[in-house]
C-alpha cells in the first residue's frame, strides 16, 4: 500500500536527515532534487546533499514534470517543496516587482499541481513518497512584498499538500514528531 508522508521544519531543523533515515535500509529510491546551482554557496549545499545519501539512490533532479521521476523504484524522496516553490514562483515573476494576488493564485496551483500529480503517480504503482518542505511563517513578517508573498504561498501548499498525506511530521531540534 502507498505511504505519502510530509516532513516540515524550520530551517536546518533536521527534516533531511530525517527524511532520508526512513530509507536507511532500503536501495531502491529515487531522490528528487530541486535546487539550482546559481551560485558557489548552492554548489557546496548541494554537494554535500549528495554525499549525505546512499550512491545507489538514483537522482532526478528539476521542480517540473517531476511524474518523470517515476519509473521502476518503489521509494521517492522529494527534497523540497520550499525550494521547488521559489523556483516555480522565480520563473512565473522575476520581472515583477510586485505579484498580483492572481498570480499568487498561478504559481500556488502549479506547485500543487506539479505535487499532487507527483502523488498520483506513485500510488498508481503503490510506491512510497516522502517530501521534505519549511515552516518559512513562524517568524518574523518579511519587510518585502516578494518575501512576503513567497510566505503565503508556501504555507498555502504546505495546508493543502498535508490534507493529502497520510503521514505528517514536524522536526525541530533533530527530533521528529507526528502531527497526522
Amino acid at each position: 500500500m502507498a505511504r505519502i508522508i510530509l516532513i516540515t521544519g524550520g530551517a536546518r531543523s533536521g527534516k533531511s536527515s530525517f527524511a532520508e533515515s526512513i530509507y536507511k535500509d532500503e536501495d531502491n529510491v529515487t531522490y528528487i532534487a530541486t535546487s539550482r546551482i546559481t551560485d558557489d554557496e548552492m554548489k557546496n549545499r548541494i554537494e554535500l546533499h549528495r554525499k549525505s545519501r546512499p550512491l545507489i539512490w538514483k537522482t532526478f533532479e528539476g521542480s517540473y514534470n517531476l511524474t518523470d521521476a517515476v519509473t521502476d523504484c518503489k521509494n521517492y524522496l522529494l527534497d523540497c517543496i520550499t525550494v521547488m516553490t521559489s523556483n516555480i514562483m522565480f520563473d512565473m515573476s522575476k520581472d515583477f516587482e510586485t505579484i498580483s494576488q492572481s498570480l499568487q493564485n498561478k504559481i500556488e496551483d502549479a506547485v500543487f499541481d506539479e505535487i499532487i500529480n507527483l502523488i498520483e503517480k506513485v500510488k498508481r504503482i503503490d510506491g512510497n513518497l516522502i517530501m521534505v518542505t519549511n515552516e518559512v511563517g513562524d517568524s518574523i513578517v518579511p519587510e518585502n512584498h516578494i518575501a512576503r508573498v513567497y510566505r503565503d504561498i508556501i504555507g498555502r501548499v504546505n495546508q493543502r499538500i498535508a490534507k493529502v498525506c497520510d503521514e505528517v511530521y514536524i522536526v525541530t531540534c533533530g527530533i521528529p514528531l507526528r502531527l497526522k
